[in-house]
């Protein structure tokens, strides 16, 4: 696949308003660059930018507009070093912050996970909850979560823990919450 014609390709998507088909094809263009060692020129780093996958932009090769955007949608998500949210992502965390209330259901590798932390890091609520569909996945977030936020949280996981000034309940089909109706 020659660079140049899929950046062609991609753009014209774009320009078309697919959306999904052109993310599709730039990801399958940079999967491209990396199994080459190819960096990424500033036309790929500007489709990136237009497709709204931010957190894929190199900044080492980037215009500085494209390095601006970049900036501008990284987040603290409870770690030492911040992220940088796709537009997806981003807009999630805005309703979020701005008060709505949300259920959100979107694929693996989405990164929901990465909206709940920067939500907790940025707002600093007194409790969460977060519901998950397995046992394995609320052992993974209970994980995740004490990492970043133990020290200002309890993480709730069972029902015979008893409450902090803080928490978070990582809850499996309601069961944590069901008492509480």
């Amino acid at each position: 696949m020659e660079i140049f014609e899929e950046c062609a390709v991609v753009n014209d998507l774009l320009q078309a308003g697919n959306e999904a088909e052109a993310r599709n094809r730039l990801i399958c263009l940079l999967d491209q660059h990396d199994r080459e060692n190819v960096p990424y020129s500033p036309l790929v780093n500007h489709l990136i930018r237009e497709s709204g996958l931010f957190p894929y932009l190199d900044p080492n090769t980037s215009s500085w507009q494209d390095r601006f955007v970049y900036q501008s949608f990284r987040v603290d998500i409870g770690q030492e070093a911040s992220v940088t949210l796709h537009s997806e992502q981003s807009l999630v965390l805005k309703h979020l912050l701005d008060g709505t209330n949300l259920a959100v259901s979107a694929p693996t590798s989405f990164g929901k996970s990465l909206i709940i932390d920067a939500y907790i890091a940025i707002r600093k609520p007194r409790n969460v909850l977060i519901l998950v569909p397995t046992i394995a996945l609320t052992d993974e977030t209970r994980r995740r979560l004490s990492k970043k936020f133990s020290a200002q949280y309890r993480i709730v996981t069972t029902v015979d823990v008893e409450l902090g000034d803080r928490n978070i309940l990582v809850d499996l089909h309601g069961i944590l919450t069901h008492d509480l109706h």
